[in-house]
């Protein structure tokens, strides 16, 4: 007589589970679709080869792309909340936490390194001090134009007035440069390296002894809020990506290198790779965050581009990394 109950036969049981095991795990219910923006010069690469590596997608995350040429604009797409998550240097986090509350989820990298005053070769200049009287290409509002702005030209004797800021998308610099229509730029790599390779640019300094510049994997509130589960699973994809760029740097190159020649990019194997050289990627959340990040805030401040030092217990969430890691 049947009670109702299927039985299984040992036979029957040894097979499913050796299907559970052979097949993915399937993906997890409840995860929320993940709008990433990401630069499209080497800072935002780290993450473009996350967006490529099929990572997100085995831990059942899906995600749509939202790539544009600076970070400031994935932190200004962030603080209209048509992005969620995006990476961008400290200067442009502290303003969009100042301008919508936007909070740190982890540090991606140092791109110190990666930003660089570059002068037209042709003009045999050396120091920034030279610039005075010369057109300059800059990102406004952009991390290293920030700093460029009141840091570095500062320093170096040259007051607001002393050059000419000439607006421009890092990635049309190095045309400009060559057309001989500014006479420097504040730019980040690869344009550096291929100004460098192709004759037109010197570079006079990088940003490293000013700041080493670590780049943040920056978050709404709103969407960690309602979303922390996707927000933990989304991190520990990143811990995975940190052991390809570690362990298997030829399959993170060869990703990185494809998306810029994709574009049009003329772009030597070796110059890229002395660009890719110069980013430290290193996924994480650091304790010693605070210091740095109050001194930029202060400068920020100073400039009237904030309205207040940020509640670092508030802009800063360590606790999602470590969740994360388990």
């Amino acid at each position: 007589m049947s009670n109702g109950r299927v039985e299984l036969t040992r036979r029957q049981w040894l097979v499913a589970s050796a299907l559970a095991v052979a097949l993915p795990a399937r993906p997890a219910w409840g995860l929320e679709t993940i709008r990433q923006g990401f630069q499209t010069n080497i800072w935002g690469m780290p993450t473009y080869y996350l967006l490529k590596s099929g990572l997100l997608e085995k831990r059942g995350l899906k995600f749509e792309e939202f790539a544009v040429p600076s970070g400031n604009l994935t932190m200004q797409q962030m603080v209209a909340r048509q992005v969620d998550l995006g990476t961008y240097a400290a200067q442009s986090f502290i303003i969009g936490h100042d301008k919508g509350g936007l909070v740190v989820i982890a540090q991606i990298e140092q791109v110190g390194r990666t930003a660089q005053v570059v002068t037209r070769k042709d003009l045999n200049l050396s120091q920034v001090s030279e610039l005075k009287g010369r057109k300059v290409a800059n990102q406004t509002g952009s991390s290293v134009g920030n700093i460029f702005t009141d840091v570095i030209a500062p320093a170096a004797g040259l007051k607001k007035g002393d050059f000419q800021e000439v607006r421009m998308d890092v990635n049309n610099m190095v045309a400009a440069m060559a057309a001989k229509t500014v006479d420097a730029m504040v730019n980040v790599e690869p344009y550096n390296e291929i100004a460098v390779a192709e004759g037109i640019g010197t570079s006079i300094m990088d940003y490293s002894k000013v700041d080493k510049m670590p780049v943040f994997m920056a978050a709404t509130p709103d969407f960690v809020d309602k979303n922390p589960d996707t927000v933990v699973a989304y991190l520990k994809c990143w811990q995975e990506a940190a052991r390809d760029f570690k362990d298997n740097p030829g399959k993170v190159a060869d990703v990185i290198y494809a998306f810029f020649t994709s574009k049009g990019y003329a772009m030597s194997r070796e110059t890229f790779a002395k660009a890719l050289a110069k980013v430290e990627v290193d996924p994480g959340f650091p304790s010693d965050l605070v210091p740095g990040l109050q001194k930029d805030a202060e400068v920020l401040l100073r400039e009237k581009k904030i309205s207040a030092i940020p509640d670092w217990n508030k802009a800063l969430r360590p606790e999602l990394w470590a969740k994360a890691r388990g």
